[in-house]
C-alpha cells in the first residue's frame, strides 16, 4: 500500500512536467496524430480564449486648403460718426461663394482719396436705399488695397446687401471704379480680389474654381424665390441679379481669378 500511495504521488507530482512534454511532442507529429493527442490531453491543459482585436479605424481627415489672409485694412480708416449710429450686424453659419461687383463710380481717383470715397458709398447705400449698413463686404481699391466694407468682423460669414436673393452664406467684393467692356482693370485689383477670395472661401474649404448649389431667397433676384441654383463659388454680381454689374472687363476676368484663388489655395 506504500509503495502504491509512493508511485502515485511520484506521478502526481511529475503531472505538469509530462503535460509539458506532451505538448513539446505535438511540435513534432503529423497532422492526424497531433490531432488526436490534442484531444487526449486537452481535458487536462487549459484552452486558451480566442480574442480577435479589431482593427484601429484611422480617421480620414478632409484635406483642407487655407489661403495666406492678405491684409485688410479696417473700417475705422473710413467710418466716421455717422457710421456708428445703425443696427447690429448679422450673421451666417459660414460663407460659400463670393460675388464680385463694381461700385460704378470714377476710376481715376487717387488711392489716398478712397476712405472719403467709401464714406460716399456708404452714405449713398444708407440714405437713397435706406440699407442698415454699406453692402459690400469688401472694398479693393485700383492699387490693390483691401478695406473692411460692411460691419461685423473680417473674419466673420457676416450678411451682406449685395446681391439680392443670395446675400445669405456669401461675401460681396467691389472692385471701387467702373468696368465696362474695353476699361482695363488694374492687376493689382485683379490680384487683390483673388487672394481675398481665396482667404474667405479657404475658411470653408471651399474651391473657388467649382459651383455650389445656392437657394434664391428673393423674387426680385433673377430666379424666383426658393429656386435651388447651382452658382459659381466665385461669381459675378449679374450671375445672382439681372445688372450689369461687374461690368463686362472684369467679368471677363473671372475665369483667371479662380485659377489665381485656386493657386493661392495650394490646389492643382
Amino acid at each position: 500500500m506504500r509503495d502504491f500511495r509512493r508511485t502515485w504521488g511520484a506521478w502526481s507530482s511529475g503531472a505538469p512536467r509530462l503535460k509539458s512534454a506532451v505538448l513539446l511532442l505535438l511540435g513534432c507529429l503529423p497532422g492526424v496524430a497531433a490531432a488526436c493527442a490534442l484531444v487526449v490531453c486537452a481535458s487536462g491543459v487549459e484552452r486558451p480564449m480566442l480574442v480577435r482585436t479589431p482593427r484601429p479605424v484611422v480617421a480620414r481627415s478632409a484635406v483642407l486648403h487655407p489661403a495666406p489672409k492678405p491684409h485688410i485694412v479696417p473700417r475705422s480708416a473710413w467710418a466716421d460718426v455717422a457710421t456708428r449710429n445703425q443696427p447690429p450686424p448679422r450673421y451666417d453659419d459660414k460663407d460659400v461663394a463670393v460675388f464680385v461687383h463694381h461700385t460704378d463710380s470714377p476710376n481715376g481717383y487717387d488711392c489716398a482719396t478712397v476712405p472719403r470715397i467709401i464714406r460716399y458709398l456708404y452714405t449713398g447705400q444708407r440714405g437713397s436705399r435706406h440699407w442698415d449698413d454699406i453692402g459690400y463686404n469688401f472694398l479693393v481699391d485700383r492699387c490693390g488695397t483691401i478695406y473692411e466694407g460692411r460691419a461685423g468682423g473680417v473674419d466673420r460669414p457676416v450678411t451682406g446687401a449685395h446681391t439680392q436673393g443670395f446675400n445669405h452664406r456669401t461675401v460681396g467684393i467691389a472692385a471701387i471704379g467702373t468696368f465696362t467692356a474695353g476699361v482695363p482693370v488694374p492687376k493689382p485689383m485683379v490680384d487683390a480680389i483673388a487672394a481675398l477670395a481665396a482667404w474667405k472661401l479657404g475658411l470653408a474649404n471651399i474651391d473657388p474654381r467649382t459651383k455650389i448649389r445656392l437657394v434664391s431667397s428673393n423674387g426680385l433676384s433673377r430666379y424666383k424665390e426658393g429656386t435651388p441654383v447651382l452658382m459659381p463659388t466665385l461669381a459675378g454680381h449679374n450671375d445672382g441679379y439681372m445688372t450689369s454689374c461687374p461690368g463686362a472687363a472684369l467679368k471677363a476676368l473671372l475665369p483667371s481669378i479662380r485659377e489665381k484663388a485656386a493657386r493661392l489655395q495650394g490646389r492643382r
